[in-house]
């Protein structure tokens, strides 16, 4: 019987939301296979000396964070994206600085920089990953069938007006793929500087791209969503209650995740509305 490739997709897409990026080998093997056992040696000639044992080989450090990734040979860049960004002095200026920035490679195969759409004043940040094709094409974020049921289910949790939404990245990746750690890194002074004049009392970060970017975290999506973190600034200046959430195109293959996303943003919508911060 052929495997349904829509079966296909959805369990790869599964998989990447769950932080799966690896694998061990090309083709599948068994290795609950048992294994016959070699059989002993018949000679009766004497074994020759074993080799001394080699040195164990130290333990693998932990994986580095996107930002620790993405410093590397990119410094140039983020430095003049942070020169740009803290010469704005508001959010449309902030816009066409973007527009006018030339130090990230995805700017060359995108038609425009996609920046925000909102309330400038709003109390929640939505931060997801980067721009699709329908984004490319309008200039604003979250426009496509992902961005509608977004909107869909901020409305149901009286949030749609209350939410100034952007992404990690402001140029479509090719292929819709998803923004590398450097990219992020390069853009994140403007990001940084969008948070510094929305001035949100809390961000809720779309995705496990973005999340990981913005909490500097190697976790999946699936063990980061639901959870309060404290995102904060470059400089230390800021510090802002974050709570990762589903993407909504990992929503549209996976129906049955809705009832996560929603308690999520029940949880966003109770917090904000608190005088105090999220322990």
């Amino acid at each position: 019987m052929p495997l349904d490739p829509r079966a296909i997709e959805s369990l790869l897409a599964f998989w990447t939301e769950s932080g799966v990026d690896a694998l061990y080998g090309e083709t599948p093997t068994d290795r609950t296979a048992a294994t016959p056992k070699p059989a002993a040696p018949t000679s009766t000639a004497p074994s020759p000396a074993r080799p001394a044992p080699s040195p164990a080989k130290p333990a693998p450090s932990a994986p580095l964070t996107p930002t620790e990734v993405a410093a590397d040979g990119h410094a140039e860049a983020v430095a003049e994206a942070r020169r740009a960004a803290a010469a704005a002095t508001d959010l449309d200026a902030l816009k066409a600085a973007i527009s006018a920035f030339d130090g990230c490679p995805l700017k060359a195969g995108a038609r425009q920089a996609v920046f925000s759409r909102g309330t400038s004043t709003a109390p929640v940040m939505v931060i997801g990953e980067a721009p699709g094709a329908d984004e490319d094409a309008q200039g604003a974020p979250f426009v496509g069938r992902a961005g509608q049921l977004l909107d869909k289910m901020l409305a149901a949790a009286v949030l749609a007006e209350r939410v100034f939404i952007t992404n990690t990245v402001f140029w479509r990746p090719p292929g819709n793929r998803t923004p590398t750690p450097s990219e992020q890194a390069i853009c994140a002074p403007f990001l940084e500087r969008a948070i510094a004049l929305v001035k949100p009392k809390a961000l809720l970060l779309v995705g496990g791209a973005s999340a990981k970017a913005l909490l500097k975290r190697n976790e999946g999506i699936l063990s980061l969503r639901g959870r309060w973190f404290e995102w904060k600034s470059h400089d230390g200046s800021l510090e802002i209650p974050a709570l990762p959430t589903l993407h909504p195109a990992f929503l549209l293959r996976q129906p049955a995740a809705k009832r996560k996303s929603w308690e999520d943003l029940l949880i966003l919508s109770e917090r904000i509305d608190r005088p105090h911060r999220p322990e």
